[in-house]
């Protein structure tokens, strides 16, 4: 037993997993990843070599580096974000992918199917789009003669369409205007901000893209000086936004390290399913909520998941 394991570790000592990421680099992220990676018996530096690429929300990196991780003998690439995803899958079709998007993998062409990918990707769906209805009624809660909602969104995002789709038809449903902000470079999120006080919204939704995830200290920085919002991910209420909603993150980079283990120890792509959280965390700031004035109900105190005080 202990020879076969020598013969194994020796064989994949030149294994490589490359992380090609819209965002920027995130501590907790690359932990949870290494994490999973470490639960599948694969431990960077020992038996398989991490490298990463962080595009820091500049898109037209992607490309270039996928086509340079696939020149190289790269045994798994991790994309991270739809833009990531996508170049990914343009670069390779035999090099085994392992996504985390927020969009339809589907119709967007990375697999045929969710229980059977096919081809050489598979991976983790943040499903952004409906929770876009669930974080309306976050703004309904706390800010209740709300009238008009901004939804601060990301127009070159493949995440954005969904998820603006779904938010329209609740704020229909409900009576609200909705007011876009369109926003895809750091001095557009400024100017998306600087409405007059006349035509400033009641509250704000801010969009699931991963861009804002490499903006987001300076998006809550402005917002939160301004209106009461609800954001898509934990490390904005972190970062001092009001309240979040949404799946775990770091969780999905766990899964997709256990996922490249899986692949490294011989599990083809089409044999791992897409999957998709099944849970979501409440997140609310009370030292933002109490500079802004906001009384947080005690339904949500009763239904989150952490209290940052």
């Amino acid at each position: 037993m202990a020879a076969r394991g020598a013969r194994t570790a020796a064989r994949n000592a030149g294994d490589r997993v490359s992380q090609l990421s819209l965002t920027s680099a995130d501590p907790s992220h690359t932990a949870a990843f290494q994490r999973g990676l470490a639960e599948t018996g694969y431990v960077d530096g020992r038996n398989v070599t991490i490298e990463y690429r962080f595009a820091d929300g500049q898109y037209d990196r992607l490309p270039a580096w996928a086509s340079e991780m696939v020149r190289r003998p790269v045994s798994v690439l991790l994309a991270a974000g739809p833009p990531a995803a996508l170049a990914a899958k343009v670069a390779t079709t035999t090099i085994p992918i392992v996504f985390i998007v927020g969009f339809d993998p589907v119709g967007a062409g990375l697999v045929a199917s969710f229980n059977r990918p096919g081809g050489n990707a598979t991976g983790l769906v943040l499903i952004l789009g409906p929770l876009g209805q669930k974080r309306l009624e976050l703004v309904r809660d706390l800010v209740p003669k709300a009238a008009v909602i901004a939804m601060l969104a990301n127009p070159l995002s493949p995440d954005a369409v969904p998820e603006i789709r779904e938010v329209q038809a609740a704020a229909r449903a409900n009576g609200l205007q909705l007011r876009m902000l369109n926003a895809a470079t750091p001095s557009e999120i400024d100017a998306a901000f600087a409405l007059p006080a006349r035509q400033r919204p009641d509250a704000l939704l801010i969009g699931g893209d991963p861009f804002y995830m490499t903006q987001r200290e300076h998006i809550v920085l402005v917002a939160r000086s301004r209106l009461p919002a609800v954001y898509p991910f934990r490390e904005f209420t972190e970062d001092g936004g009001l309240i979040s909603y949404g799946a775990n993150i770091a969780n999905s980079y766990r899964q997709a390290g256990i996922y490249a283990g899986r692949i490294l120890s011989g599990t083809k792509p089409d044999d791992l399913p897409v999957m998709q959280p099944t849970t979501f965390e409440l997140v609310i700031n009370l030292k933002t909520a109490k500079e802004l004035g906001i009384d947080i109900p005690a339904t949500l105190h009763a239904r989150s998941d952490e209290v940052i005080e």
